[in-house]
């Protein structure tokens, strides 16, 4: 018999969580800009069976890098907290102003990946938190190579407010995993958060362990 893979793993035991946000288990994949959390949400999304990734950089613009609450609880938490389909306007980061609306399901589980998935106003409603542990200076530096030179204005003043957002309300104490990148996959620990909820248990069998 093939033993499960541990991503699938950790897919089995989101579904099995109870709702967080009316019929939804709301997954939040926090860390440092360039930490590789789309990555990761992308093959979490593929072990759950095609699970909706809702990109926090759709909801955030260059005026509110962070004060973007409102709106994501008018556009996608409350439609989705009453099980119905949430429609959100995404932001074009190029064209400097919101798109034609997207559909997001009421599915099973919902993937929410972006710097700040973990703040305090959105953590209510995360039936799980996962941080990408990877350090903020290497994350940062990743993420320059990746958007190349023509975005290093744009990094500078990023950087600086990513700073004081975690300074003011971190995600990573919260969190119910924290996951490592590894040569080849994850690596997946317990979390802070997890240590300290007394109401909610995470268990992954054979952790930690690598995830490819």
């Amino acid at each position: 018999m093939t033993m499960q893979s541990p991503l699938l793993r950790l897919a089995g035991t989101l579904r099995a969580l109870p709702p967080s946000c009316g019929p939804v288990r709301l997954v939040g994949v926090d860390g440092h800009a360039g930490s590789g959390k789309s990555t990761f949400a992308a093959r979490l999304s593929q072990a759950l069976g095609g699970a909706p990734v809702l990109r926090l950089d759709d909801i955030a613009t260059h005026e509110e890098l962070f004060g973007w609450m409102e709106r994501l609880g008018e556009q996608v938490i409350e439609p989705l907290s009453r099980g119905e389909t949430a429609h959100y306007l995404p932001y074009d980061w190029v064209a400097r102003r919101f798109g034609a609306a997207r559909a997001l399901e009421p599915a099973p589980v919902v993937l929410v990946e972006g710097v700040g998935a973990g703040r305090r106003e959105l953590r209510p409603r995360l039936a799980l938190l996962l941080w990408m542990e990877h350090p903020a200076e290497e994350s940062w530096d990743r993420g320059r190579r990746r958007d190349g030179p023509e975005q290093s204005d744009f990094w500078a003043g990023w950087v600086d407010a990513e700073r004081e957002h975690f300074a003011a309300d971190p995600s990573r104490p919260f969190a119910d995993l924290l996951v490592r990148q590894c040569y080849r996959g994850y690596q997946m620990l317990t979390g802070p958060g997890a240590a300290a909820e007394t109401n909610r248990t995470v268990t992954l069998r054979d952790s930690p362990s690598a995830v490819r």
